[in-house]
C-alpha cells in the first residue's frame, strides 16, 4: 500500500543538527560542521544542539554564531561537565534527563540533521526518524553524508527495504546530501508521508 506523501515549501527557522562530542581523525569533519553552521547562520536559520562546546557540536554552533545566528543548546545536567556545556550560546537549556533534552529539541526545531557522530548521534537521528515514521511529527529529516560518512548506514536501511522491515517511501523520506546547501534546500522541499507506518496487516 503506497504511503500518502505531500510537498510543502517549507519555512526553516530552526534546525536540529545531531553530531559527536568528538572531531573524528578527518579534517573533512570538522570543516563540514563548520561550513553547515556557517551556511545556518548566514541564511537566519537557528541552530538547536545538544549544548556541549567539544567535538563538532562546539564547530557547528561557534559558526552558527559566528556568521551572526542563533544557537540554542539543550544538555543534561549530568552531562553539563562531561560534555563541556556551551556557555556563549544564544539560550542554553539544562534538563534532567536524555528524554527531556530530545523532546525539548523536537519542539524547538523545524527540521533535523545528522552529521558524523558515534551512538549518541545515531540513536538521536534514528529516534526522531522513527516519529517521523509513526506520524508523531511532521518535520524534514536529513543526514549530511560527509566524506561517505553513512554510506555503511544508507546501504543498510536499502537492505531493509529489500528483505521487508522498511517501506521504501519511509526509506526516501529521509534527505541525503554531501553538501550543506544541497541538504538545507532538500529539507524544505521533501515530499513527507501524511499517514503513520503501519501497513496492512500480512502473515510475515
Amino acid at each position: 500500500m503506497p504511503v500518502e506523501t505531500k510537498t510543502s515549501n517549507r519555512t526553516l527557522r530552526r534546525v536540529c543538527v545531531f553530531c559527536g562530542s568528538s572531531t573524528g581523525t578527518k579534517s573533512v569533519y570538522s570543516d563540514a560542521a563548520t561550513t553547515l553552521g556557517w551556511r545556518l547562520g548566514a541564511s537566519g536559520i537557528g541552530l538547536v544542539f545538544g549544548g556541549g562546546r567539544v567535538g563538532l557540536m562546539g564547530k557547528v554552533a561557534d559558526s552558527v554564531l559566528d556568521a551572526g545566528g542563533q544557537a540554542i543548546g539543550v544538555i543534561p545536567r549530568d552531562l553539563a561537565d562531561k560534555e563541556i556545556a556551551h556557555t556563549a550560546l544564544t539560550k542554553l537549556h539544562v534538563v534532567e534527563s536524555m528524554h527531556e533534552r530530545k523532546a525539548l529539541m523536537a519542539d524547538l526545531a523545524d527540521a533535523f540533521i545528522l552529521l558524523p557522530g558515534g551512538f549518541g548521534s545515531w540513536e538521536e537521528f534514528c529516534e526522531i526518524v522513527t516519529w517521523l515514521q509513526l506520524g508523531i511529527h511532521h518535520k524534514p529529516c536529513g543526514i549530511f553524508n560527509v566524506a561517505g560518512y553513512y554510506d555503511a548506514l544508507l546501504a543498510q536501511s536499502s537492505h531493509a527495504v529489500a528483505e521487508g522491515f522498511l517501506a521504501a517511501s519511509h526509506r526516501e523520506m529521509i534527505v541525503v546530501a554531501d553538501t550543506a546547501e544541497a541538504l538545507l534546500s532538500e529539507l524544505s522541499s521533501v515530499e513527507l508521508p501524511t499517514g503513520a507506518k503501519w501497513l496492512p496487516s500480512r502473515d510475515r
